[in-house]
């Protein structure tokens, strides 16, 4: 008897642990796995315009653009199913910071995303081709 009241608590315990709600970087809330690291932080030596265009560009050349948010500086996409975040802000007078958080459609962290898309972005800045090239049509 005692064992069965101990499993029970076990999986109610498990059940509210692994269900949840996680806090997206424009500060909304979403369902999906708590406790799990999903955001990779970057600074660059540019201006946070300079970050929002490379991040808009990859963005639209990886998947859809969902949302911009002007206000709280943050693009919203939708990366081979599952949900991209990205927000730019000034860290200080010559360095901007990056944050980019990904999402699966379970609503599990998915850092390998994150940092692909960190990684594009730095790749866009590096090049400084801040605007995809157009296919030449003859």
């Amino acid at each position: 008897m005692k064992l069965n009241w101990i499993l029970s608590l076990a999986l109610v315990v498990a059940a509210f642990g692994l269900s949840g709600c996680v806090q997206t970087v424009d500060g909304r809330h979403r369902a999906g796995v708590p406790l799990m690291r999903d955001q990779v932080d970057g600074r660059y030596d540019r201006t946070p315009a300079e970050l929002w265009a490379a991040a808009k560009d990859v963005l639209k050349h990886q998947g859809t653009l969902l949302s911009e948010d002007t206000l709280k500086n943050v693009l919203e996409a939708s990366v081979d199913e599952r949900r991209v975040w990205v927000k730019v802000e000034e860290f200080d007078t010559k360095t901007s910071r990056i944050i980019v958080q990904a999402r699966g459609k379970a609503g599990g962290a998915d850092m390998e995303m994150a940092a692909f898309i960190d990684k594009q972005i730095a790749v866009r800045l590096a090049s400084g081709n801040l605007t995809p090239a157009t296919p030449v049509k003859r």
